[in-house]
């Protein structure tokens, strides 16, 4: 099966695991590791896609689930893609629909980072959550949180929307499971995702043959196995030489809910299991922090919705952690968010016109601040990406680690 475009190559190795390379497309290369920021209804909500191009953002990532629901899958089929239907001139990525299986059926919403020692439960709901989504072997139904209709997305299903959208990379449909189902239920979920992972290579075989005249979309498989060290090597060993109708996974996304104070290991179970020469994609997580432990532990590429949503409350990155502008302190700081950032909100405007922005409910006020966090972010994996190629990376995170405050500058 001819891959018209897509490939993954090695630049540059260690330390550890660590890696920097570069991943062809249809719609450019990517320099790994990089930062995707999340658009999830195909726009990063309050900022132009120009705009993203233009603080560094090299590939966005839209959610299936949501553009299957509105506008439709066939939309933006007819529109030419996801990239051409919102205008962005990059590579696009999207999810399967298997994280709603956790935000939609226990409530969870965007938590993947948890605490793993709290409650075991086989079917776990978030306190006053309505399940929306009900789970068996052959897929999940869905009930609408836009109008409360019901929908089935089984592995197929979510292979023909993820095609019909069109982005550069897919991912296989798989059971997102949350840190407080039993282990009893993890292996459960993980045969599962496993079954339904051979259905969508099958799928995904017929509907690329049939599509000829439409650009190779690479499909990643999804890691699951929560919190256990068996599981998740297991699930690394059966997804990384897994074939079906003749093809294997051209890359992998390391998914589910993560203990956070065991990212680390967690990550490295995985990737010493799975095949070194294709992309590792870390599902969900982006606190700087964090993004530290997954490049050094082999990841390639990350997605995180984190720094648009926190940027809509107010709470802006700084070197020294993050703040809150619209608290009373900052109605007459006239400095930039952070000193040391280039973007374009910190060249041109102030803390204290942030924080009248905010307080006074003005548009202006998310679109400026998600250019500061999402250009914060992007830079500084570009940063960690020279690190590595350079040799200084463990200088980087020593600096940055050392003056960032993790329990964010201010109150919040």
């Amino acid at each position: 099966m001819e891959k018209k475009g897509f490939s993954f190559e090695i630049a540059h190795t260690g330390p550890g695991l660590a890696r920097a390379g570069s991943m062809a497309t249809p719609h450019g290369v990517i320099q790994t590791p990089c930062f995707i920021p999340v658009g999830t209804k195909a726009t990063v909500k309050s900022v132009l896609p120009e705009t993203m191009k233009a603080l560094g953002s090299q590939i966005l990532l839209a959610n299936a689930y949501h553009l299957y629901l509105q506008p439709g899958a066939d939309v933006l089929d007819e529109a030419g893609g996801l990239s051409k239907f919102m205008n962005w001139p990059g590579p696009t990525v999207t999810d399967s629909g298997g994280f709603q299986v956790l935000s939609l059926g226990v409530g969870f919403k965007k938590v993947l980072a948890m605490d793993s020692n709290t409650f075991r439960a086989d079917d776990v709901v978030a306190h006053k959550k309505d399940r929306l989504a009900h789970v068996d072997d052959e897929g999940v139904t869905f009930k609408s949180h836009i109008d409360g209709s019901m929908h089935r997305f089984t592995p197929e299903i979510s292979m023909q929307v993820q095609h019909q959208i069109g982005a550069d990379i897919m991912f296989a449909f798989d059971e997102c499971t949350t840190l407080h189902n039993t282990r009893k239920y993890q292996v459960s979920a993980l045969e599962r995702t496993s079954a339904w992972a051979i259905r969508c290579l099958d799928e995904h075989k017929r509907l690329t043959d049939s599509r000829k005249e439409k650009p190779y979309q690479a499909l990643f498989g999804v890691i699951q196995g929560a919190q256990y060290e068996d599981l998740r090597r297991l699930a690394a060993q059966d997804l990384g030489s897994m074939q079906s109708s003749g093809i294997s996974f051209d890359g992998f996304g390391i998914g589910g809910a993560l203990d956070k104070d065991a990212l680390g290991t967690i990550i490295g179970w995985v990737n010493q299991e799975l095949p070194e020469d294709k992309p590792k994609h870390l599902l969900g997580i982006g606190a700087p922090e964090d993004l530290f432990v997954g490049v050094e532990n082999g990841v390639d590429t990350f997605d995180c919705v984190l720094p648009s949503r926190i940027a809509r409350t107010s709470s802006l990155y700084t070197m020294k952690g993050r703040f809150n502008v619209s608290n009373a302190p900052y109605r007459r700081a006239f400095e930039p968010i952070d000193d040391k950032c280039d973007c374009y909100t910190c060249a041109n405007y102030t803390r204290a016109y942030l924080h009248h922005l905010f307080r006074g409910k003005e548009i202006l006020a998310a679109t400026l601040s998600t250019i500061h966090n999402e250009r914060f972010i992007v830079r500084l994996v570009d940063q960690m990406r020279q690190a590595l190629i350079n040799g200084t990376f463990a200088d980087l995170k020593e600096e940055f680690l050392g003056q960032y405050t993790f329990n964010k500058v201010g109150s919040h």
